[in-house]
């Protein structure tokens, strides 16, 4: 029997989240590494490799694919909205989209591309609830 980690929902969860995640990344190395601070550039990188081995676990039918699913999930759901969609209140934590400077060069493909990553997060981490309660 085929592990319930590797259920057609949670595939089809991650292959959206692949593309958010490279859609969110390409509108970054379009606005230039240089607009955000170190500190964002590190946990974006951070959660970039995460989303990543979550993607490859979940395709993979790895036993804890729905754990990490749930995990970079929220996390990254949340993380996004604190760093995006907050006004700059988180120094170098922050790279806000409320009110940028023109250098930060944020645009419409800005927005969408970090909604849909933060949609992207939910859905995966939602998916992965469900997986795991398909284990339990």
């Amino acid at each position: 029997m085929a592990h319930p980690t590797g259920s057609v929902e949670l595939r089809w969860t991650a292959a959206v989240f692949a593309v958010a995640l490279l859609t969110h990344g390409a509108d970054h190395l379009r606005r230039g590494m240089d607009t955000v601070s170190s500190t964002v550039m590190v946990l974006g990188t951070v959660q970039f490799v995460l989303a990543v081995v979550t993607i490859a676990l979940v395709f993979t039918g790895h036993r804890w694919a729905a754990l990490a699913a749930v995990l970079i999930g929220f996390a990254s759901a949340a993380g996004f909205v604190l760093v995006h969609l907050f006004p700059d209140w988180f120094g170098p934590f922050s790279d806000s989209f409320i009110n940028p400077p023109a250098a930060a060069k944020v645009t419409g493909f800005s927005w969408f591309a970090a909604i849909f990553e933060i949609i992207a997060d939910l859905l995966i981490g939602v998916a992965g609830l469900r997986a795991r309660r398909t284990t339990a």
